[in-house]
């Protein structure tokens, strides 16, 4: 298996720990300590070694960060976390409402004039500590060792997974024009290099994959890009030897890193939303001249080419044949009872592995029976594994690393008969998910444009979802990628080859989950008469909805249409990849709906 079910959370062990961090905090004359989520790569899913939020908090989830002080210990989680963190850390500590609630503002009102708040410069951007700053003018912000770090004393030592070469035939274009074509981008914004500190980054433009994090194949490593198409490396260079004939870099151990930068030209790019600050300050205290902008890679990476495309398109029925399997067992597995949420994520990934493609699940299978399904990111573990019973709804969140890429798909289904509230709120997800799906729009338009499509039937009943519509998703890399997403917050155009997912959802605390997901593809539009130029998406994942909790009395005849449309191509996809029992299933839960 490569999910555990143990559970990683110790909120006992929080208070102790946070006592040691305080009595650091007062020998370095500190009035406050920040604690981020993210490592020096400002990554999501993190490496043991980087997991300080969660050993000393006991908060396990991929997004947040914590304030100490000497009275308090915030805890800061946005929507998709609030009941989880509630469970997970000791009363010593204070969730508090983020972004509702943000850093700066807190640290004015918490702290008093001219107090002292560290952290680490390595783990924190340039934007973070310059936005805090400017909202809490009179507290000091004070660059410092990492304090947490001081005190882990069986911290786990930092990965050094083997590093493999890409193939040419899915990359789809090699390292070296990928080089040459950023490098062209420097030469033409006057920049002399870039500071890479992304790791999907990094291995998108050595066309290299890795194991340092976990669901993630990435090789943590720092880079600078020239202007002439050359590149540094920095990381363990012993975990490069397996690819020494396929790179054209320099490779350098990680203490080499600081040096480097002090012997560069400038003006040299940094991507002050991504980059450490560390590197900032390191550039402009050596007097070399830096140049904001974003990471050179990070909109290449995400405008996927034909054979990025076409490798996602292949793993998606490879993985859409897997679910089909999985939920016809689920349906007569679950009727019979006795079936747990762990027990669904062994079936689920027993399936992906039959195909012998799968190297890796994209992330930990979210499975929340009943109320579990009410909390965005649950995590199941051997202490909260819960039976999926009779009349209870359902949700699982999963996906499936593939040498051809990355996939990500959300299913919710009703073990027996489901309600009439039921019914209505699945339908009303369900008409936000076809709203995306059928959008055309002009070039230009953003993801913050896309947003209000998937909540309109929500909002016109009131209600709504604490989390974004979709985020882009790697090509055999990080299942969350940026810059491109579907979200109110999010202004980057949307452009041919870019991937999201598009997973509107319901949540009634204490009850259940509804979220419903695909993935789809930006193209170009077909045209229609004179009109000017637009885009549309594709659907990438085909995988048939549950009819049982479709009312189509709340549907306009052309969403029952695109449903119609959309298993009917279920059915022609999956039949020739599926066993004869889920054949059969699939036929009968793809069946034409009722019209109203």
């Amino acid at each position: 298996m490569f999910q555990s079910f143990a559970s990683t959370a110790s909120p006992e062990q929080g208070p102790p720990r946070l006592a040691a961090l305080r009595a650091e905090m007062t020998a370095e004359m500190l009035d406050a300590f920040l604690v981020p989520r993210s490592d020096r790569h400002q990554g999501e899913y993190v490496a043991p070694a980087d997991e300080r939020l969660s050993w000393l908090t006991g908060f396990t989830g991929s997004a947040g960060f914590a304030v100490v002080t000497a009275e308090e210990a915030a805890v800061f989680v946005d929507g998709r976390y609030r009941l989880q963190v509630t469970a997970q850390v000791a009363s010593d500590f204070s969730p508090v409402d983020f972004p509702k609630v943000r850093l700066g503002p807190w640290l004015a009102d918490h702290l008093p004039a001219g107090a002292r708040v560290g952290f680490d410069p390595w783990l924190h951007t340039t934007d973070e500590i310059e936005a805090a700053r400017k909202a809490a003018p009179e507290i000091g912000l004070v660059a410092c060792d990492n304090l947490v770090d001081r005190i882990w004393q069986d911290r786990p030592p930092l990965p050094s997974a083997p590093v493999r070469a890409h193939p040419l035939d899915v990359a789809g274009e090699t390292s070296s024009a990928k080089r040459d074509r950023l490098a062209k981008e420097l030469r033409r914004a006057g920049q002399r290099a870039a500071i890479l500190t992304l790791p999907d980054s990094i291995c998108w433009l050595l066309n290299i994959r890795g194991s340092d994090v976990a669901r993630n194949p990435v090789v943590q490593a720092f880079a600078i890009l020239f202007d002439d198409g050359h590149v540094s490396v920095f990381s363990d260079p012993p975990k490069f030897d397996g690819v020494a004939d396929h790179l054209d870099v320099d490779l350098h151990h990680w203490e080499a890193f600081e040096a480097a930068l002090t012997q560069l030209s400038g003006p040299v790019r940094v991507d002050r939303k991504t980059a450490p600050l560390a590197v900032s300050t390191i550039l402009s205290e050596a007097e070399i001249e830096v140049s904001w902008g974003d990471d050179p890679c990070s909109l290449p990476k995400a405008r996927k080419n034909a054979a990025e495309i076409e490798g996602m398109r292949e793993v998606h029925l490879i993985d859409g044949a897997a679910m089909v399997e999985f939920l016809r067992w689920l349906d007569d597995r679950a009727s019979r009872g006795g079936l747990t949420e762990i027990g669904a994520v062994k079936a689920l990934e027993g399936f992906r592995r039959q195909s012998n493609q799968l190297q890796d699940i994209s992330f930990e299978t979210i499975s929340g029976a009943g109320p579990n399904g009410a909390i965005i990111h649950y995590r199941v573990t051997e202490e909260t594994d819960r039976e999926i019973r009779d009349g209870e709804l359902f949700l699982i969140d999963s996906g499936g690393q593939y040498l051809k890429g990355t996939t990500d798909i959300t299913r919710t289904v009703i073990v027996g008969e489901p309600t009439e509230e039921m019914r209505t709120q699945y339908t009303r997800v369900l008409q936000g998910l076809i709203a995306v799906s059928m959008a055309r729009f002009p070039r230009g338009v953003s993801g913050r444009d896309i947003d209000p499509l998937a909540r309109a039937a929500l909002w016109r009943a009131g209600q709504d979802f604490d989390h974004g519509t979709g985020h882009g998703v790697g090509a055999y890399l990080s299942v969350h990628e940026g810059p491109q997403r579907i979200s109110r917050i999010s202004e980057v155009p949307l452009e041919p080859g870019m991937i999201l997912s598009n997973e509107p959802g319901y949540y009634r605390d204490g009850a259940y989950g509804i979220r419903l997901e695909n993935l789809i593809v930006v193209r170009d539009a077909e045209k229609i008469g004179d009109m000017r130029d637009q885009l549309d998406f594709e659907t990438l994942t085909f995988v048939p909805f549950d009819r049982r909790l479709i009312d189509t009395d709340l549907m306009g005849p052309w969403e029952v249409d695109w449903l119609d449309r959309y298993h009917a191509e279920v059915r022609q996809k999956l039949t020739d990849r599926i066993s004869s029992e889920a054949r059969d299933w699939l036929y009968a839960a793809t069946a034409p709906l009722p019209r109203a």
